[in-house]
């Protein structure tokens, strides 16, 4: 990259800065995801996996895409790798790591080729937005799950749990996070997450760490993945959905902050939009390597961007921000599941507002969207969500007379959702 005027620089630094903390929260609330009661891995072991995966990946695209976007493990995926894979279907977690190396390795290739083209378009725009808010529910189900909102019930599966202090300081949290995300300050996630903390050790229910600073775990999950385990047949549902998850969570951050901020070109297409989607690839296929679920493009690089930055080095400023991180788990781990709840409910809130762009003015457009949105959180699987959602809609489409309208890539990618849902379900 080319030294911009020192001025320029300056900007490029703040907005770097200020993206950083917009999305600093991921630093807590991913390991604290991963490292949930039956997952297995380590609080620790993921915390740096996190950090090191969004420092070389938003160095990445400031250097090679040259793209002020910071890049980390995404929300919605990550509960997906907890929840759905490790403790749902019983994978172990390195294996599980497997999968989501084998999901980059594809995304790798296919970001190379043309075929990122099709594949992109062959995901009808209904599916695409519906996905986001079924992801939303999925989130903020899980964030009512672990403020003790929401409990078990054996009659009616699910009720309303006790509203004891945990719960009411989760309440608290959100309440600030909400007034501060409308003063648009980019402490908004921190400040809920540590303010909830810092009432919960006056109140006696967390204690202070022995000490603030700690060394990098290197040794627990980075390079633990099981490559071969993750080839078995069983798992390749979760692979393709994964991969179709990243591609098109990538492309949908990609062209709204570029359409919203104005970093296109003269025919309005997202600049250097192959060497983003190269760098998201490459951070999917990463994760799986340094212990943690995959990586992606944030949405809150806008923050950022809305500051100034236009360049790769606000991505670079961006990634130091993430160094000091490594060495502050004992601070990170000291935080409660009920602080980190506001955060997954509050982002779920904000993924599930893409609904109000969902046609549900015809039948054979609002039953794939719902099947997609409701499934999801119902069956904690974004793919079966994205499953049955592909599948609906081509059948729907041909039995509507509207057969037409679906592409040869939609029908084969329809066909293999069949074929995977077959795989993964069927007993004769």
């Amino acid at each position: 990259m080319t030294i911009p005027p020192a001025r320029e620089l300056k900007r490029e630094a703040l907005a770097g800065l200020t993206t950083f903390f917009t999305m600093a929260y991921i630093i807590v609330v991913n390991p604290a995801i991963l490292s949930a009661p039956g997952t297995g891995m380590p609080f620790s072991g993921v915390l740096t996996a996190t950090v090191l995966l969004s420092f070389l990946m938003t160095a990445l695209m400031g250097a090679y895409a040259r793209l002020p976007f910071a890049v980390a493990p995404g929300m919605g995926l990550n509960a997906f790798f907890a929840y759905s894979v490790v403790i749902g279907r019983g994978v172990p977690w390195p294996t599980a790591l497997g999968v989501v190396f084998w999901a980059g390795a594809l995304f790798v290739l296919i970001s190379l080729t043309p075929v990122r083209v099709k594949l992109a378009d062959a995901i009808p725009d209904g599916l695409r937005t519906s996905s986001a808010a079924g992801i939303g529910l999925f989130l903020a189900f899980i964030g009512f799950k672990n403020a003790g909102f929401i409990v078990p019930d054996p009659a009616t599966i699910v009720r309303l749990g006790t509203l004891d202090r945990k719960a009411f300081l989760a309440l608290a949290g959100g309440a600030l996070t909400i007034y501060l995300m409308r003063r648009k300050s980019p402490f908004a996630f921190l400040a809920g997450m540590f303010g909830v903390t810092a009432a919960a050790w006056v109140l006696g229910l967390v204690a202070v760490p022995a000490t603030i600073f700690s060394s990098p775990d290197f040794s627990s999950v980075f390079l633990k993945l099981d490559i071969r385990g993750a080839l078995k047949l069983t798992l390749l549902p979760v692979i393709i959905s994964i991969l179709f998850t990243d591609l098109f969570d990538s492309i949908s951050t990609f062209v709204g902050v570029a359409h919203a901020t104005g970093l296109v070109d003269a025919k309005g297409s997202p600049l250097r939009l192959k060497q983003g989607l190269i760098v998201d690839a490459f951070a999917t296929l990463g994760a799986g390597l340094a212990g943690t679920s995959s990586g992606t493009a944030y949405i809150e690089s806008a923050s950022g961007i809305e500051m100034g930055g236009r360049t790769g080095w606000t991505a670079f400023f961006c990634a130091l921000a993430f160094l000091p991180c490594f060495f502050l788990g004992p601070v990170a781990g000291m935080v409660p599941a009920y602080a980190t709840a506001p955060v997954l409910v509050i982002v779920g809130a904000l993924m599930f507002r893409s609904v109000a762009r969902i046609d549900f003015t015809r039948i054979e457009d609002a039953v794939p969207a719902f099947l997609t949105i409701a499934l999801i959180p119902l069956t904690f699987s974004i793919t079966q969500g994205m499953l049955w959602g592909f599948v609906s809609h081509a059948a729907l489409y041909a039995l509507c007379g509207r057969r037409r309208e679906i592409s040869a890539a939609t029908w084969t990618t329809a066909a293999l959702c069949a074929g995977l849902l077959l795989l993964d379900h069927a007993r004769w």
